[in-house]
């Protein structure tokens, strides 16, 4: 029995690997980790009220990011805005353009009705300043 979970794990972690490095070999820019404390939050604006997805960056690149976010039953309707900022810093960049690539269902919370998604942006034209935002915030808070 502890043979055939080995080979699972195995063939588990070699998927995943192999699905890790074709997603890097598409993208046209480096990804890298983030430190902690660097969160994003994309806005849906509808009348008469806006809905949030608050969650931490996990990576980040000149191209776009991915995120980690605690799923709600509320639709993201409406116009969309997506912003970084740091919990510590004075940094903040906001209305970054952006297409959703990826909003996928990570993991249930243990005993709880919790569900975690991970959600892949790619970035639109940012301008000038945004393109400069984004190059510092990459040099001064991310990993590797």
């Amino acid at each position: 029995m502890l043979d055939i979970q080995r080979k699972v794990a195995f063939l588990v972690r070699n998927l995943c690997h192999d699905k890790r490095k074709e997603v890097d070999e598409r993208r046209k820019h480096k990804r890298f980790r983030v430190q902690n404390g660097a969160f994003a939050v994309l806005t849906a604006f509808s009348w008469p009220h806006s809905t949030q997805k608050l969650g931490q960056i996990i990576d980040i690149g000149m191209g776009g990011l991915a995120f980690s976010y605690i799923a709600s039953e509320e639709p993201s309707n409406g116009s969309l805005e997506l912003s970084i900022f740091l919990a510590e810093n004075r940094f903040h960049l906001r209305n970054i353009p952006f297409k959703t690539i990826s909003d996928v269902e990570t993991k249930k919370v243990p005993f709880s009705s919790i569900t975690m998604k991970r959600s892949g942006v790619q970035f639109g034209e940012l301008t000038p300043n945004q393109i400069s935002q984004l190059k510092y915030f990459i040099s001064n808070h991310t990993i590797g």
